[in-house]
Parts: C-alpha cells; sequence; structure tokens
C-alpha cells in the first residue's frame, strides 16, 4: 500500500520519539496498530461486499466469456480435454451388437488373455529366480560350515 523503506521508518520512529515522548510511544504505537487492524478489517469486508455484488450481477459469467473470446487456443484445449474424458471409456458408447462392437469385445478379450500369460510368464521367471536364489544360499551356508569345521582351535593346535 504504502512504499516505506526501513529508513523512513527509522525517521519516523525517531520524529515519533522526540515528539510523543518514551514514557508515551508504547501507546501511541498500541493505538496505530489497532488503527490500522481496523483499516485493513473495512478494507476486506469492502472488498468482500463488492465481490458479492459484482456475483449478483453476473460479473463472473462475463468475465468467463471474456476470457474465452480472448484466449482461442486455451477455449480448444479446454474442448480437447472435455473430449478426451468422454472418450475415457470407448467401449460404452459402442453397440455391442454391430460389426465394430464384435471386433472390439475380441480384442478386448484378447488383450485380457495377454495380460494373463504375461503375468503368469512373470510370477514363474520370479519362481526360478526365488528358487535359484535359495539354493544359492543354501550353498553359500554350506561352505561356511565347511570353512569353520575346518579351521584350528585358537590355541594353534587341532581339536
Amino acid at each position: 500500500m504504502f512504499d516505506i523503506g526501513f529508513p523512513e521508518l527509522l525517521v519516523i520512529g525517531i520524529v515519533a520519539l522526540i515528539v510523543v515522548g518514551p514514557k508515551d510511544l508504547p501507546v501511541l504505537f498500541k493505538k496505530a496498530g489497532q488503527f490500522v487492524g481496523k483499516a485493513r478489517g473495512m478494507a476486506r469486508e469492502f472488498s468482500r461486499a463488492m465481490n458479492d455484488a459484482a456475483d449478483q450481477a453476473g460479473v463472473k459469467e462475463a468475465q468467463q466469456a471474456f476470457k474465452t473470446a480472448t484466449n482461442p487456443v486455451g477455449t480448444a484445449m479446454d474442448g480437447v480435454k472435455d473430449a478426451a474424458k468422454s472418450m475415457a471409456n470407448p467401449l460404452s458408447s459402442i453397440d455391442p451388437d454391430s460389426e465394430t462392437g464384435k471386433l472390439s469385445a475380441e480384442r478386448e478379450e484378447a488383450r485380457k488373455k495377454i495380460e494373463a500369460n504375461a503375468a503368469r510368464a512373470s510370477a514363474d521367471r520370479l519362481a526360478r529366480e526365488a528358487e535359484a536364489a535359495s539354493k544359492r544360499a543354501k550353498e553359500l551356508e554350506a561352505s561356511m560350515k565347511r570353512d569353520t569345521g575346518d579351521a584350528p582351535d585358537a590355541d594353534g593346535g587341532d581339536a
């Protein structure tokens, strides 16, 4: 609102200290703060009332129409987004008895079979990898037991 920087505030503070005095300065700042708070509250209330009046007068619709007229690319993109949302489930708009509907159903069935086969192959691969990892772990454990079983005692002699 006001373009007051630190040097200006410092000058105002020094002048207030000289004019009002050090005893009454905190009271003055308190009153000034209350006044500024009330002024901001009144400004918020006024702004809210003006926005409500504009809403009742239909300014938002006019503003939206103006924005649409001035930004045709954005409007076109909104149309594309709406079309994409409506095409999110294309099977719902196809007649199931038509040739296209029958072909679509066949493709959907084939897609499900492919997904099932891929999931089965993935599960088989993971099972093989788990089996190989288990076998490797057993081999490492066996080699550790052999290594610790063949080691000499701590005193340097055999057991």
